[in-house]
């Protein structure tokens, strides 16, 4: 009996930690990202404000040509680097997408390895999908073992593609968000990914090395009707 209450103390402590690590996060490291809407690849539908991306593929954006874009890649950068000082921000996902950080020299035209994000030693990629995350640069990968927690579900209008061409939408499919919060220490050479639900915050994968330039946030938004939408 005893040893049951002396876990349950344990347990409350931690939890206790964990509200006041996130609060601590969201507070003294918060940092708010915008995009940089000359980067956004043309597949990327932006709304609410700029703060909501989809991906829209076959259906291309009006988007007008700039050297800074993505041409083929389904990503875009963010304008502010998170690279001053610690920084933590946090973005909400659905369907199959990749959270990054990278430097802004990464390479925007064409659809080769120097231009992905977490597929050159430019760039660090959390890549998220409902059954699992993985880590990837420099075309390495690893899974990771954290499974990601629904921090919602909603019931809206979901985009589907039927044959190569055409897009069809349904009404009334049940789509699952999930959120990661991402830590920057830039001088110290940390990157870590946390899965966020309410005042719990759980380490994907964290990295230790050495930036040599700014870092700025990415995001590839890999599957049709896929989402991000940033806090």
């Amino acid at each position: 009996m005893q040893d049951e209450k002396a876990a349950c103390g344990i347990m409350h402590i931690m939890e206790i930690a964990e509200q006041r690590y996130r609060f601590l996060f969201r507070t003294v490291y918060s940092h708010r990202i915008t995009l940089d809407l000359n980067t956004v690849n043309k597949r990327l539908l932006l709304s609410e404000g700029n703060t909501l991306i989809t991906e829209t593929y076959p259906e291309l954006q009006s988007y007008p040509d700039h050297p800074d874009r993505f041409d083929e890649c389904h990503q875009v950068l963010c304008r502010e680097s998170v690279s001053d000082r610690r920084c933590y921000w946090e973005i909400e996902w659905s369907g199959s997408v990749f959270i990054s950080v990278s430097y802004k020299s990464i390479s925007r035209k064409g659809r080769g390895d120097e231009c992905w994000f977490g597929s050159n030693d430019q760039s660090w990629s959390l890549n998220c999908s409902p059954d699992r995350y993985s880590f990837r640069h420099n075309k390495i990968q690893t899974d990771l073992p954290v499974k990601p927690i629904i921090t919602r579900t909603v019931n809206e209008e979901k985009r589907y593609k039927l044959g190569v061409n055409v897009n069809h939408y349904r009404t009334g499919v049940n789509v699952n968000h999930y959120t990661v919060g991402v830590y920057v220490d830039h001088s110290a050479g940390t990157l870590s990914f946390y899965s966020v639900s309410g005042d719990t915050m759980i380490l994907i994968h964290t990295v230790q090395t050495t930036f040599t330039q700014p870092l700025y946030s990415g995001i590839t938004v890999w599957s049709t009707g896929s989402s991000v939408k940033l806090f």
